[in-house]
């Protein structure tokens, strides 16, 4: 039995392992290569890596990981976990079996956009996070495709990256308040559905609303639904809150679900998505399960 499991190898499962690394303790980390942001080009706002492919810092950080005897990585995707004494046992799909005194998930969201033609143009011309890619699409015609109440929010400040129009998607609509801050940040506000996408992906062109108008747009940013990447947290018992994109694991300061001995962090563990969070969250969850042990 290794002293902890983490399942998950991107921003959140790395920098969890670092901290337990470096305490010199046994830390197992199982993933199967495809994280969640594996989509981008670059990762922007990541102070230090700001601008690098994800892939190349998840590489260099495992060139550094590799330093560290107690360290090991595991290729290979988890299906089930539950409860052995005093610790955790995780299935893989080969059969392969893990235990560990503690338990990390970092397993991240799945993600379900809501037009077709989004897919093969998510994080290229269709994206979530002005912060995380505004900058790089910036004076060129915007949108907002609304998914939510908080989409609203969202295009509000867009305009401070370029020319917005909030397709409301005919339902969810501004109220007078919130129709007046549109207007205030020069916001165009679109009811008619779009139905399609325009353009050769990953590039976005126009769209075309139900009405049959087209219109120019560079990029659009909207949100998806998330789901979990495992049903993991569930046969564990783990607390769940709904967020506006999906269900989160319920988490304390520290990073502990509501189950003893499980600690979570990164994107199945917020509402909020982004590098830097999910690394500092793996920071906290990581020394977390360091303390436990301790204090066992």
């Amino acid at each position: 039995m290794t002293d902890v499991l983490i399942l998950g190898g991107s921003f959140a499962g790395l920098s969890a392992a670092l901290q337990l690394a470096r305490a010199r303790r046994p830390v197992v980390v199982i993933d199967h290569g495809l994280p969640r942001n594996r989509f981008a080009d670059a990762s922007h706002g990541f102070l230090g890596h700001d601008g690098k492919a994800p892939r190349a810092i998840l590489e260099e950080a495992m060139a550094q990981m590799r330093a560290y005897p107690a360290f090991r990585r595991v290729e290979g995707e988890a299906m089930s976990a539950r409860a052995d004494g005093s610790g955790f046992v995780v299935s893989l799909t080969d059969s392969r079996e893990f235990a560990g005194a503690r338990l990390i998930l970092a397993t991240g969201v799945r993600d379900t956009l809501p037009l077709p033609g989004m897919d093969e143009r998510w994080g290229q011309s269709v994206l979530p996070c002005p912060y995380c890619h505004g900058y790089e699409v910036a004076d060129q015609p915007l949108g907002v495709l609304a998914v939510s109440p908080t989409s609203i929010h969202q295009a509000a400040m867009l305009p401070d990256w370029g020319p917005t129009t909030y397709f409301t998607q005919d339902e969810y609509l501004p109220d007078a308040d919130e129709s007046a801050l549109l207007k205030r940040r020069g916001v165009t506000i679109e009811h008619t559905p779009v139905v399609e996408l325009l353009g050769a992906a990953p590039g976005l062109e126009a769209v075309r609303l139900a009405d049959g108008r087209t219109l120019p747009l560079h990029a659009l940013f909207t949100g998806s639904r998330t789901t979990f990447t495992h049903p993991i947290a569930g046969q564990l018992g783990c607390a769940m809150e709904q967020g506006p994109s999906g269900p989160y694991l319920r988490v304390d300061a520290m990073k502990q679900t509501s189950v003893a001995g499980v600690f979570a962090a990164g994107d199945a563990a917020t509402a909020m998505y982004n590098a830097s969070m999910a690394a500092a969250a793996g920071v906290m969850a990581g020394v977390s399960a360091h303390r436990s042990l301790v204090m066992e």
